[in-house]
């Protein structure tokens, strides 16, 4: 299974930015995302089960939204009222744990700068 993440991008602090995750072939296990910030540690962003149930790291709860289409596979990730303190790499993920998901896409980059 091969994750392809699109999106990401710069924009200023109150910003949002858009993320999508596609996975081939497709997949029913749930699927989320994790992020890492430079010299940081990984964090759980969110997740999305394949009944629609969801989670969130605290901080960004009211804030970003995952969702999924399931025919194709895909989620997405809305990001909005972003911070500095979102910056980072997030990584899309399927199966597993964010810690040690079964797979895993490349990253995308979210900076939130002025």
């Amino acid at each position: 299974v091969q994750l392809q993440a699109s999106g990401g991008g710069m924009v200023q602090p109150g910003g949002s930015l858009s993320l999508s995750c596609s996975a081939s072939p497709s997949i029913s296990s749930f699927m989320g995302w994790y992020r890492q910030a430079p010299g940081g540690s990984r964090e759980f962003v969110a997740l999305i089960t394949n009944s629609g149930d969801t989670h969130y790291r605290d901080s960004v709860k009211g804030r970003f939204t995952i969702s999924r289409d399931n025919p194709k596979s895909t989620i997405f990730l809305q990001l909005n009222s972003l911070k500095p303190e979102d910056t980072a790499v997030y990584f899309c993920y399927a199966g597993g744990t964010w810690k040690n998901p079964h797979y895993s896409g490349q990253g995308t980059q979210v900076t939130v700068s002025s």
